[in-house]
């Protein structure tokens, strides 16, 4: 005769920590493109960089999107390094949940913010 005492969710294993492992190479990859882009079209383009060119850049409406994707995907990259952090390092639970959720407001008033400069261009 077995006893059940609660849920058999397993904690650990091989694929446990998989999906925020393939979150920041995935994040990672895609913030890398965005630079190389970016450097691109800095270096491509001809004469004094100043303002203008970066409002050029940023104008068109694709690549707001793709800064916008790219700005979410820092924010989120950030957020699992963080928490990792975090959680492996401190020890006692509420200090470790003030600062997660000190780390959310600011990496949420970072993307606000980012995204705001985004828009006014």
């Amino acid at each position: 005769m077995s006893v059940n005492y609660g849920s058999k969710r397993v904690v650990v294993g091989a694929h446990y920590g998989l999906r925020d492992w393939l979150a920041q190479r995935v994040t990672a990859v895609l913030m890398a493109l965005f630079t190389v882009l970016l450097l691109a079209q800095v270096v491509f383009t001809k004469g004094p960089i100043g303002y203008d060119l970066w409002a050029g850049i940023f104008a068109a409406q694709w690549m707001k999107v793709l800064t916008f994707t790219v700005i979410i995907s820092l924010a989120y990259h950030a957020w699992v390094g963080v928490r990792d952090i975090w959680m492996d390092y401190v020890k006692p639970v509420a200090i470790r949940l003030i600062l997660q959720v000190f780390s959310i407001v600011w990496l949420v008033g970072c993307a606000g913010w980012a995204v705001q400069v985004l828009w006014r261009l």
